[in-house]
């Protein structure tokens, strides 16, 4: 009988139980066993895991988080570690691995493919900053979560005549930041794309009070950086990102403002909530079809390729390309979303 791996590797995201469940159902379908490992990257190393059967699994597409559990070990930096992902792979007599997560994630399963070992990628993060799909899964619940955040938060902020500073995930880029700011109205939306000064982020405040809005919501991605701020020297994780909650953007941001305008200006990090829970129709039917298309691949023997979203399709990418290429906020959107910024 054929048997592949499969692991969620970086941080928890809603849809990840669902890709697990639609890579064993459709593997089962075709008598392949399916081996998930425990905490990513580090289960690959250690072997620890279960065999996962479909009755197993086919209930947990509506949960949120990871029935394998997940962590940020990069094997790269662990000494022989492909070498130990090798010596487990055939130990377990797996063929190949399904890897799951974002560009650090996958960014090692591209080479450990270049070094001769089967790795298909499934795209994870609620970023959505993977290149090659149009969306990833976990994207729609952190909009949504954030969204109803900030909704909550107009009438509190409008209570109280205050700005609140909503700080939100997005470490490279500002999708979540700018999809949740203009569902749910958000007075200016700052993002890594596009760096600003204190007092152009002012000004769009000291504006509104001009016209009698006595109340302000600024929407900001944890990777936003203000022109002229320093983060070299902040610390760094396994994989070299810089530590962003060290950085504290929603908590500066609100001391400025509140320094420059004399308006009672609050904090709020949204931190790990965006990414919590149980996830949306959207992510859930989405997670259960990127899982079933690298179970297709398997079966198929093209390994080397991740699966991605292009319209409405869930095509098989270069795994390569995928993961060298970041997608960002394009000018023109940002654009459209700035006319709202007043």
């Amino acid at each position: 009988m054929r048997r592949i791996g499969i692991l969620t590797g970086g941080g928890d995201c809603p849809g990840l139980n669902a890709v697990i469940r639609g890579v064993v159902q459709k593997c089962s379908m075709h008598e392949i066993e399916v081996f998930g490992f425990k905490k990513g990257w580090m289960g690959a190393l250690t072997g620890e895991g279960e065999t996962l059967s479909y009755e197993e699994v086919e209930d947990i597409h509506t949960l949120g988080g990871t029935i394998l559990g997940s962590s940020r070990t990069n094997i790269m930096k662990v000494e022989n570690g492909p070498e130990k992902v090798k010596e487990t792979m055939k130990r377990l007599d797996l063929e190949g691995i399904v890897a799951v997560g974002g560009d650090d994630t996958l960014g090692v399963a591209n080479k450990l493919q270049k070094m001769g070992m089967n790795m298909i990628g499934v795209p994870k993060t609620i970023d959505n900053d993977l290149s090659s799909t149009d969306y990833t899964f976990g994207f729609d619940t952190a909009s949504n979560i954030v969204a109803e955040a900030i909704d909550r938060l107009h009438t509190t902020a409008k209570s109280h005549s205050r700005c609140i500073v909503v700080e939100v995930m997005g470490r490279h880029t500002g999708w979540i930041a700018i999809n949740a700011g203009m569902a749910s109205g958000a007075h200016e939306i700052l993002i890594p794309e596009f760096p600003k000064t204190i007092d152009e982020v002012v000004g769009v405040i000291e504006d509104r009070r001009r016209r009698g809005k006595d109340y302000s919501i600024v929407c900001v991605a944890e990777g936003f950086e203000l022109e002229g701020m320093d983060i070299n020297s902040m610390e760094k994780d396994a994989f070299g990102n810089k530590r962003l909650e060290k950085k504290e953007i929603g908590h500066t941001l609100a001391k400025l403002i509140e320094e420059k305008t004399g308006m009672e200006t609050r904090a709020v990090v949204l931190g790990h909530l965006q990414r919590g829970g149980s996830p949306s129709a959207f992510d859930r039917v989405l997670g259960t079809k990127m899982g079933v298309k690298a179970a297709e691949l398997v079966v198929e023997n093209r390994y080397g390729n991740m699966v991605a979203l292009q319209g409405t399709n869930i095509v098989p990418v270069d795994l390569e390309k995928a993961v060298t290429v970041q997608k960002k906020v394009d000018e023109e959107f940002y654009r459209f979303a700035s006319y709202f910024f007043r």
